[in-house]
């Protein structure tokens, strides 16, 4: 595939250059506007809840950019002659009852005949040009801190071939279900210092990781043992047909550029691969700003433990070093 020419623009502050969870353009001195898209196919039988998934799963790169979305529409494909119409009915509601939680408005959107249900939105956020929170500009010694735990990817499957109980499937349900508001209303409401942010999604943690170190300049010390996971991601990973697609091309782009001190069949090392749906934020900051964060999230009854997982260093011969327990 050639290369595309893109057109830049002095007033378009985030591109596509970086892999952003989102786009960025500035409107005025004090206001900018938010732009991102995403959408995809069923990850669980209800039409509701795949409805809500998805919709969480789009609005929250407007937040992994420290931004505030406000305006979002549908995008839709499906076999009309396949698909009731009170399944499509249950999709939207989904979306529209999960956006209006956090004062998002879907205004409309477009459909379109597949022979695949897809579905998601495109959502339009602010912030300040000042206060824009990338993926590319981490600090020496920033902490790294995880806001959920991983492994959805492998239990997603286990969902769609019927392997999974349901108590597992309502653990990562929970977790797709939030979109990622919490952590960063908190942390400008006590003006703490992300240096740099993405959610973890299809790339799985390793892979996001790895945008975030595009800077030649450093390089990242991460604890497995810190790293939190899914019960339902142990009970399920020996089983390799449950493995995703995306696992394996994630561990072939990350894998090179780390440095392995575990052994590679250990799940705690295959879970830095495994691709996310609507997965936690990845938040570089100072250590005093991730305790005042970990501190604030619990006190507010967040669900999940908030956990430092690792540490931006000087560049090393590898971008990512797993570090001995």
């Amino acid at each position: 595939m050639q290369p595309l020419n893109f057109v830049g623009h002095p007033q378009l502050l985030v591109g596509h250059q970086t892999g952003d969870d989102a786009s960025v353009y500035q409107l005025t001195l004090d206001l900018a506007i938010i732009n991102t898209l995403d959408f995809f196919t069923p990850i669980v039988d209800d039409p509701y809840l795949y409805g809500q998934i998805a919709a969480a799963n789009s609005i929250s790169d407007v937040f992994a950019m420290g931004g505030e979305p406000f305006v979002a529409l549908n995008i839709l494909a499906f076999h009309q002659g396949k698909v009731k119409p009170d399944v499509v009915s249950k999709i939207l509601q989904g979306g529209i009852d999960k956006a209006a939680e956090i004062g998002v408005v879907i205004a409309g959107g477009h459909s379109i005949q597949d022979l695949e249900i897809k579905y998601g939105l495109a959502v339009t956020g602010t912030v300040h040009p000042q206060k824009i929170w990338r993926n590319d500009t981490v600090k020496l010694d920033d902490v790294l801190v995880l806001t959920k735990p991983i492994g959805t990817g492998v239990v997603s499957t286990a969902i769609k071939q019927g392997k999974c109980p349901a108590r597992f499937e309502e653990e990562i349900v929970e977790s797709m279900l939030i979109i990622n508001a919490q952590p960063v209303r908190l942390a400008r409401e006590f003006d703490l210092n992300v240096h740099a942010c993405t959610d973890v999604t299809g790339f799985g943690l390793a892979g996001h990781l790895m945008e975030m170190l595009s800077n030649e300049q450093y390089s990242a010390l991460l604890s497995l043992e810190d790293i939190p996971r899914f019960k339902a991601f142990e009970a399920f990973f020996e089983d390799y047909s449950l493995w995703p697609g995306g696992l394996h091309g994630n561990r072939i782009f990350a894998q090179e550029n780390m440095l392995l001190k575990k052994d590679p069949g250990d799940p705690k090392y295959s879970a830095l691969f495994d691709p996310q749906t609507n997965g936690g934020l990845l938040m570089a900051m100072p250590e005093k700003d991730a305790k005042i964060l970990q501190k604030e999230l619990s006190k507010s009854g967040y669900p999940f433990e908030v956990k430092v997982i690792g540490k931006i260093i000087e560049s090393s011969q590898k971008k990512i070093i797993l570090q001995e327990d």
